[in-house]
């Protein structure tokens, strides 16, 4: 037990000591002009894992007003510690704001920093906070980074208390994804704590810090997999408890009681979802606390991603409706238009009398009555002698009726078929976003599977990556008709192919027989079979993008998104 809590508190127990986090009161992260991060001696007091001191360098001399690379203005120093400053600076080239650490060049981490900082840029995926520039000139060192006005660090969604079921859920989905991306490329984040993840005002969950912050802080991992699924772990803990799962206090979270150990979180609040509560049970590897559950530990973030896979999908809640207030007639209506009333006197409406009382208005209901007898025994007579005519004609008409249902009974409606499974084909170079394909067949049309941004189109360069595209499993043999594709990106051009594949895993584009292709400018496509076939997968494949400007998640380039996608046979 004592191994695997300084183990945590390595790597996640701080309370904001780290030069891209803010404190848990600010309302957003990585990026106002009111954050100020807090520097305490927490790691020092509990151990922080550091190889490195900091060494005999002393920080820069810098201001607000001073620029790097005559492009960098620096606004306002939000960290200085152990030689090195965090600052709010101004791009002024691009006109944004944007994030800063700097070192002198003969600290004793300025090398480790920098080559944590290129290796992070090369990874552009856009669930972690950029890098933008990492730079070795006059005497310092300086990593540039984004800076996000519109996102909240969990340590403030926190404050208020545990998240609901279906944010924590989406929290640790996300972020489990996002750090075992980064652990196939070989890169660890040794510092993932409320502090380090935002979430953004369209709900997406990012991760600042990857391997930059450990490497500010001198820290180093033998076991990196484990130390980032521990981690991610407490994170989901904390959501759902508003407890960190140590006896200390952190991010303005009260610690578990003394003496008392790891307790599963549906014991500390009630109501807490009992899959998630395993899932962090699971994920923080407390010793023998998981053996109670039948379930293994998970000790990597791709463990942590496939068990998550294997639990029921937790659906958004339902949206509420107000009900309208009821109807007021105006006074205008209720024909006092015009007429001065006192103030809280309510006008009386006369009741009007009942109609067609007096001696004329029985008269003329009367001639009324009548008129609708006569029109009705007329209307009988006409209908009857019209069926008596066409009653010697339906012997001769039998005949040609009959064909005609014959023929019409031919036509059949499309019928749709369901998706049972899918994955992404990748023909050469990386894959796109593994973790969303289901979201392009899970019947919400706000959830998409999302390319990356390429720099050639619209017409992709088949020497970099001939094309990206997902395979369906349709469960059996099907004979496949049309394929309905939702698009996110609208403009010149899309091309989408399909093709007949023998499994889902096909060897190369060679292997697989082409079945159908279009082109569209709008945001839905449909492709047409116009080779009948039947096969059990389908690839749908994308060959051409429409420009698109950059966002939140993605820069600008040629990409393209599913949204909803449909098979009819």
């Amino acid at each position: 037990m004592a191994e695997r809590s300084t183990a945590a508190v390595d790597v996640a127990d701080n309370s904001g000591d780290e030069p891209l986090t803010a404190q848990a009161d600010q309302s957003t992260a990585d990026g106002v002009a009111k954050n100020r991060e807090r520097d305490t001696d927490i790691d020092e007091a509990q151990g922080s894992g550091g190889t490195e001191g900091p060494g005999k360098a002393s920080p820069p001399e810098l201001h607000s007003g001073h620029k790097l690379a005559r492009r960098y203005r620096l606004e306002e120093c939000v960290t200085r510690l152990d030689g090195f400053s965090s600052w709010r600076a101004v791009d002024e080239k691009l006109r944004r704001a944007v994030g800063v650490h700097i070192l002198p060049a003969d600290h004793a981490r300025a090398r480790s920093v920098l080559a944590a900082a290129r290796s992070s840029a090369l990874l552009g995926d856009p669930r972690f906070v950029q890098v933008l520039d990492a730079v070795d000139e006059n005497d310092l060192v300086y990593v540039v980074h984004e800076w996000l006005p519109d996102a909240t660090e969990l340590t403030a969604l926190l404050a208020s208390g545990p998240l609901e079921v279906y944010d924590a859920y989406q929290m640790v989905t996300q972020v489990s994804a996002a750090m075992a991306a980064a652990h196939r490329e070989g890169l660890a984040h040794l510092r993932l704590n409320p502090n380090a993840v935002l979430r953004t005002s369209s709900g997406q969950w990012r991760i600042r810090g990857l391997a930059v912050n450990a490497a500010l802080r001198g820290i180093s991992s033998d076991t990196p997999q484990r130390t980032d699924t521990e981690a991610i772990g407490a994170l989901l803990y904390a959501t759902l408890t508003q407890r960190w799962p140590y006896e200390s206090d952190a991010y303005g979270l009260s610690g578990l009681p003394k003496d008392v150990g790891l307790i599963a979180p549906d014991q500390v609040r009630a109501g807490v979802h009992r899959g998630l509560s395993e899932l962090a049970m699971r994920a923080l590897v407390n010793d023998g606390a998981t053996a109670s559950r039948h379930e293994s530990a998970c000790t990597t973030p791709e463990e942590l991603v496939k068990a998550i896979g294997e639990m029921p999908r937790i659906r958004p809640p339902e949206p509420s409706f107000t009900a309208p207030p009821d109807y007021q007639r105006t006074t205008y209506q209720q024909g006092t238009y015009g007429r001065q009333t006192r103030p809280g006197v309510t006008q009386q409406v006369p009741t009007p009398p009942p109609p067609l009382q007096s001696r004329t208005g029985k008269a003329l209901k009367w001639a009324v009555s009548a008129l609708l007898i006569a029109a009705l025994g007329l209307g009988s007579w006409q209908l009857a002698d019209a069926l008596m005519d066409q009653g010697g004609k339906s012997d001769d008409n039998q005949t040609q009726t009959t064909d005609d249902g014959d023929k019409g009974s031919d036509s059949s409606k499309p019928v749709q078929i369901k998706i049972r499974n899918a994955q992404e084909f990748v023909a050469k170079g990386e894959a796109q976003a593994p973790e969303d394909v289901a979201k392009t067949y899970d019947g919400d049309g706000s959830s998409y599977w999302r390319t990356k941004s390429f720099v050639d189109g619209p017409e992709m360069n088949p020497a970099f990556k001939p094309g990206v595209g997902i395979v369906y499993d349709l469960g059996s043999a099907q004979k496949v008709s049309a394929a309905s594709i939702g698009l996110l990106y609208p403009g010149p051009h899309t091309t989408i192919t399909l093709y007949a594949a023998d499994s889902m895993t096909p060897s190369s584009l060679d292997s697989m027989e082409k079945i159908g292709t279009v082109t569209t400018n709008g945001t839905s496509a449909t492709v047409k079979v116009t080779k009948s076939v039947k096969t059990q997968y389908v690839l749908v494949w994308l060959t051409a993008m429409p420009y698109a400007e950059g966002d939140e998640y993605s820069g600008s380039g040629f990409k393209q998104a599913l949204t909803d996608l449909k098979f009819t046979g």
